[in-house]
């Protein structure tokens, strides 16, 4: 396929991203598959590379004003790390084949489904969601264990499915960090990010599922593609924004498990 198409679609997927903060790999893996007609391995494969690269910009913006805090970076790492490394060690043993895509599928659908779902509610939560005292008693005194599990989760979904280590991987810090500060919750989850979809991007390159000419046009078209989105944020209301890409992704969700089920 010509690069000019990947390039589009990096167009489209860095504005939305731009945009709202939404989008990602829940929007471009299923894009990739449904659209463009590339193989859910090699789709998510070269979408977690394609993660890594484009957002340790934002990694680097996050050192410099002093945002991120690498010790909870640490502890999830310390839980996702081995978990994709497990699960890059049950893909390579699948192979390319049509179970490999089964599973890849069933997983990126149901997990593009809950980022979806938790993103229409998440501005609510921060707003009004409190929780019982003893849940966040709880919650303190098993703090880091609580964080390295949580990284499991994400290591796992992500590495299957490249979608995850965002929307999914803020709800668990909210969870278990109530009290710190929501932009440096945003820079260790944004760290950790770059951190695991490299390590899964690389585990696939190796597998064999990674298209370098189609990451290299979704780079070349995601870069302006978040320049604009987050001028027209500026211009636009970003919560309704954000809403309607919600919806989008659960309608591509849905769509993606139709498939799945379907065979």
């Amino acid at each position: 396929m010509d690069g000019l198409a990947f390039s589009l679609a990096g167009l489209l997927v860095g504005t939305a991203v731009g945009a709202t903060g939404v989008g990602g790999g829940s929007l471009m893996t299923p894009v990739l598959i449904l659209f463009y007609g590339i193989s859910p391995a090699v789709a998510v494969g070269t979408d977690l590379l394609y993660a890594s690269i484009s957002k340790a910009w934002g990694v680097l913006l996050h050192q410099r004003r002093g945002t991120l805090e690498w010790p909870i970076v640490a502890w999830l790492a310390l839980g996702s790390v081995p978990a994709s490394l497990l699960a890059l060690l049950g893909l390579h043993a699948l192979g390319p084949s049509p179970a490999l895509d089964q599973v890849i599928k069933l997983t990126l659908a149901v997990a593009v489904i809950l980022t979806a779902s938790f993103t229409l509610v998440q501005d609510f939560l921060l707003r009004r969601w409190s929780l019982p005292s003893s849940f966040s008693n709880f919650v303190a005194r098993h703090q880091r264990l609580g964080t390295v599990l949580s990284g499991v989760l994400i290591g796992a979904v992500v590495t299957v499915s490249s979608v995850g280590a965002g929307v999914i991987g803020m709800m668990l810090l909210m969870l278990l960090y109530p009290r710190q500060e929501p932009i440096r919750l945003v820079a260790v989850d944004l760290a950790h990010a770059v951190i695991i979809t490299g390590i899964a991007g690389l585990g696939h390159a190796g597998l064999g599922t990674v298209d370098w000419h189609m990451l290299l046009g979704l780079l070349l078209g995601a870069l302006p593609g978040i320049w604009i989105g987050s001028r027209i944020g500026f211009r636009l209301d970003a919560r309704n924004l954000k809403r309607a890409i919600s919806g989008l992704l659960i309608v591509v969700g849905a769509m993606t498990l139709g498939k799945a089920l379907a065979g």
